[in-house]
Order: C-alpha cells, then sequence, then structure tokens
C-alpha cells in the first residue's frame, strides 16, 4: 500500500555511500577526552537563533547547541536523534513521533512533547518567523502532543517533502521563548546538543563548552556519551590567506572554506590533513529576472548562457578545484539529480551572438558592448555581500570578461548590503541575483521555482509559468518517489533548457583543513557540510 505505515528504530541500519569521504580521520587510533580546539572559520552568524538562520555554512557552529528529531543518512533516509521513532498514518496526512525520555536542556528545561509543540507553535507565528504564508508550515493544521512524549503534525493534505522538514527543525529550549535574546539568539538559548554557547564576541570569535551530560547523539556519529572536546572556539577570518596564515602559524588548529590556490599547501603535506565535501542542494547559480531588464527576452537569457564557457572559468578561478554544476540540485544528490541535464546546453558563442542579433541588439557602442535604441544591453548581477565566499567576486568577475568579449553582454557586478538587497528582492528591479542553498533538496526546488505567491520565497528568477506549479504541486502531493523524481526532472530541463531561468555555475563543496593532531573531522552524511565538533579530539 501506498501510504503504508513507516515506523523506524534505534536499529536501522546507517547507509554510508562509496562516494562520501570518510567520516573520522582517526582510523588506528583510540579517541582521548580533554583539550581545547580553536577552528578559524569564513562566515559569521548573522543571528544565533538557528530558527531564524538561514547561512547553511554557519550550521557549524550551531549544530554545537541545536538538535532534530532525526538524523540523516547518506541515501537520503533516516535515523532517530531526539526521536525514537516515527509514523505516517494511513492516509499520508499524519507525522506522529516518539521522543527519547533522557534529554533535558542545557538550561535544565525538560525535552518532551510540550517542547516540540511550543517550537512549532512559534514558527507558525509570522511575527517571529517573518513568514508562514507558505512552505513546510504552512501545510500543518494541527501540531499536538498525544502523551508526555508523542508529538503528531497533522497536514492540511498530502505533502511529501514534510518530513525533510519535521526532521531537520532545531529545537530550542521553552524558555528561549520568554528571552530578550530571542531573535538575536545567545548563551540565554538552551539546546540539547553535545556543547552549550557560552560567549559571543560579535566580529571576533563564539565559544562553545562541552555538555557533560550529553548521551544522545545519533548513530551517524562516531562515539556516544559526552563530547571529547572540553572546550572548542570558532574564529571569524573571512579572507582565505588570513585563515590559512592562521593554520600554518598554529593560531588555530582547524579552518574551513580553503582556495582553490591554497588547496596544494595541505593536500600532500603530511603535518596536516585535508578534506573536501560536496553539499547537496541549490547549486551557485545566475538567476535570471524574467521580469525586468533585457532577461524579459528568452533569447537574451540563452544568449547569456551560450556566452559563457563555465568550465574554462572555473578551471581559471579554482585551479580545478570545483565542480562544474548543471541542474537545480546537486550532483551528488542520491534521491533527485537528473544527470541527463549535463551537457544539455552551454558555450557556444555563435549560438549566442546570432541570438542577440535576432533579438534586436546588433549595434556595438564605442566600449565592444551591444545596443539597441542608444541603449547598452546590461544586466545587473546582485551579489548580497554577506554571501560572498569562496571567491565568489573573482569568479563573478570573469563571468563579466567572457560575456563581453564572447557576445558583448556588459554584466554590471554590484555588490549590496542586506537592507539594499532585501530591498531589491522585494521590488524585482535587478537583472540576475547569484547564490546558492542547501536546505533539503525537494523543499529547496519549491522555493527557488513555485511562483513568489505561491511560496517561492528563493525565486530569483520570478518565475511564473504554470508549469512550475503544475510539477510541483504533483510531486508534493504524491509518496511514490519515482513519479517525484520524474517530475523534479521534467522541471530541471523546463527551467534550465527551455526557459533559461538560470545558469548554474558550480556545486558548493566544504574543504577543512586541520593540523595533523586533529582528529575525527568529518561531514554530515546527507548535506555534507562540516559535522560539529562533537567526534573531534586531540591527539597531544
Amino acid at each position: 500500500m501506498l501510504f503504508r505505515r513507516q515506523i523506524l528504530t534505534l536499529s536501522a541500519a546507517i547507509f554510508i555511500s562509496s562516494t562520501m569521504p570518510a567520516l573520522s580521520l582517526a582510523q588506528n587510533a583510540k579517541p582521548v577526552s580533554g583539550g581545547k580546539l580553536t577552528w578559524g572559520v569564513e562566515t559569521e552568524p548573522a543571528t544565533l537563533n538557528p530558527h531564524l538562520n538561514g547561512q547553511d555554512k554557519t550550521k557549524l557552529l550551531l549544530r554545537n547547541v541545536y538538535e532534530s528529531l532525526l538524523a540523516r543518512t547518506a541515501d537520503g533516509g533516516y535515523v532517530p536523534w531526539l526521536a525514537t521513532e516515527y509514523s505516517i498514518s494511513e492516509d499520508g496526512k499524519t507525522y506522529t513521533f516518539k521522543l527519547r525520555r533522557d534529554v533535558t536542556f542545557t538550561d535544565g528545561k525538560a525535552f518532551d512533547a510540550n517542547a516540540v509543540v511550543t517550537n512549532f507553535t512559534k514558527l507558525k507565528d509570522a511575527a517571529y518567523s517573518g513568514s508562514v504564508s507558505a512552505g513546510p508550515v504552512s501545510r500543518v493544521s494541527e501540531v499536538k502532543a498525544v502523551d508526555s512524549h508523542t508529538v503528531s503534525f497533522t497536514l492540511k493534505e498530502i505533502y511529501a517533502p514534510f518530513l525533510d522538514y519535521a526532521a531537520s527543525l532545531e529545537i530550542l529550549s521553552p524558555a528561549a521563548f520568554e528571552s530578550a535574546q530571542l531573535k538575536s539568539g545567545g548563551p540565554e538559548i538552551a539546546g540539547t546538543g553535545p556543547f552549550i554557547l557560552e560567549r559571543y564576541a560579535k566580529g571576533q570569535e563564539i565559544h562553545f563548552k562541552k555538555n557533560a551530560a550529553y548521551n544522545w547523539a545519533p548513530k551517524t556519529a562516531s562515539h556516544q556519551g559526552p563530547a571529547y572536546l572540553d572546550e572548542v572556539t570558532y574564529r571569524f577570518l573571512s579572507e582565505s590567506s588570513v585563515r590559512v596564515g592562521a593554520l600554518t602559524s598554529g593560531q588555530v588548529d582547524v579552518i574551513e572554506g580553503v582556495s582553490g590556490n591554497d588547496a596544494g599547501l595541505f593536500k600532500v603535506n603530511t603535518e596536516y590533513s585535508y578534506q573536501t565535501a560536496l553539499n547537496t542542494g541549490t547549486p551557485y547559480s545566475l538567476f535570471l529576472n524574467v521580469t525586468w531588464g533585457p532577461t524579459q527576452d528568452l533569447n537574451v537569457r540563452k544568449a547569456l548562457i551560450a556566452s559563457i564557457d563555465v568550465h574554462a572559468v572555473l578551471k581559471a578561478v579554482y585551479r580545478g578545484e570545483r565542480t562544474r554544476a548543471w541542474g537545480i540540485t546537486s550532483p551528488i544528490d542520491p534521491q533527485f539529480y537528473d544527470k541527463s541535464i549535463e551537457k544539455s546546453y552551454g558555450a557556444d558563442p555563435k549560438l549566442a551572438n546570432t541570438l542577440l542579433d535576432e533579438a534586436g541588439w546588433k549595434e556595438r557602442d564605442a566600449q565592444g558592448f551591444r545596443t539597441k535604441d542608444g541603449k547598452r544591453l546590461t544586466i545587473e548581477v546582485i551579489q548580497a555581500q554577506a554571501t560572498v565566499r569562496d571567491q565568489r567576486d573573482v569568479l563573478l568577475q570573469a563571468l563579466q570578461a567572457q560575456a563581453r568579449q564572447t557576445a558583448g553582454i556588459d554584466l554590471a557586478i554590484v555588490f549590496v548590503d542586506a537592507g539594499t538587497y532585501t530591498e531589491r528582492r522585494k521590488t524585482g528591479q535587478f537583472g540576475s541575483i547569484a547564490n546558492s542553498n542547501t536546505p533539503t533538496d525537494a523543499i529547496d526546488i519549491e522555493y527557488h521555482y513555485l511562483p513568489l505567491d505561491a511560496g517561492g520565497s528563493i525565486n530569483y528568477s520570478r518565475a511564473s509559468a504554470p508549469e512550475l506549479g503544475t510539477w510541483l504541486k504533483e510531486a508534493a502531493s504524491t509518496l511514490d518517489h519515482k513519479k517525484r523524481f520524474d517530475l523534479y526532472a521534467k522541471l530541471q530541463r523546463f527551467a534550465l533548457v527551455d526557459e533559461a531561468y538560470a545558469l548554474p555555475l558550480y556545486e558548493p563543496e566544504d574543504q577543512v583543513a586541520a593540523a595533523a593532531h586533529v582528529k575525527g573531522i568529518g561531514f554530515r552524511p546527507f548535506k555534507q557540510l562540516p559535522e560539529s565538533a562533537y567526534d573531534i579530539w586531540r591527539s597531544e
């Protein structure tokens, strides 16, 4: 039966993909407890409240403190974490979670069904979360405590991605919602994790201490019981060269975000370990606005895509250290990536120029840019300053140069602050937005390709073709995985090949370099972001 009851227990097997990096560098040594670790990171959180923080790069920090009902496995499945099991009703609309009875928040509050209900109820409050008009939260008609350690979510209709959302929701102590730090996050906002947030110095560092009572790690972890480290400090070092210098000089023990130019310093040096992992989620892409400026014209969108040799640009900027993206989701996604999209579009200078001629951009100005009716062919690319990482500024400049040289297109790169970025998105006055995301892929696809008024909160292309809504609604309303895959594949080809809504550039990845005495570093099995410091230990 399609909507048969599904049970997940603590004995569930864990599948680790052969393409995954080793989850631990400690192969032949016994872990030891104690010691401190300092980690240089690229991105500082905009908020320390995990409910409100949309920066995937900072999950590395927050995952030390805040945990979820279930943990993901490499194949996209689930194993217990704060929940011991879950079930889905016969009609596919009610999700019931049995909760652990031995968990407490680090402020002493009980972890129970009421705590989960409090978290979710708060998320349904637009004054807290920002918006609940669409997305997974809007699909819920009721959340209730069945008993002290059983909670159920009843949906208005079948919504296949809901388990992904409910399983990944970080649970805060009920006391957090009475705190003055609620929106900003901070030491008062307790979680159940292996570490406790002790102090935060804005612009400098964030410091965690061990939660000695911790004993409920998921089976995806390498050990049980408290963390090995006594303390861990993350220093905010935005420049790659500064992070590299801090590691090689011994100022920090670990860094993340290693540039392509610097990777060679660690790859074959026995004094360090070096690991990389591709993320899941939406690739870093140029999303082309179909409602404003020259990119309203399909020929212009297709011409821009044909004018850029993504492979050559990536090789030049990252020295072969980044992976070309082709689709609307990660090439390592075990559930929804359709490989047939690869090489179905790409660099074609002749086609680019033909399309622009057909679109009426036949003249050139003194700088060599195409013009029509005396106006230059300018496509303004907006990049939020907070998301400029991983040499993305250099990448955009390389795209700019190639579009000009190949087809006479003026890519105007504009870096803006958070307020300006929000305003430009709201008004739709931009030619393109460059960004990536790593939420659960099915939900992320909805965010990017549902119309704005139907839940497309990250619909940078402002696409509203009726096919998109139809396919996404069908995919969300069935638990038949094959049918969902086929619908997403159809949407992918329509969005990228037929309508040229976006140009995928590369799949974000995380790089972690560490001194040889640091052991146990790994990545989250599904999203493959760097894991928390829970399994890390020092050999000296």
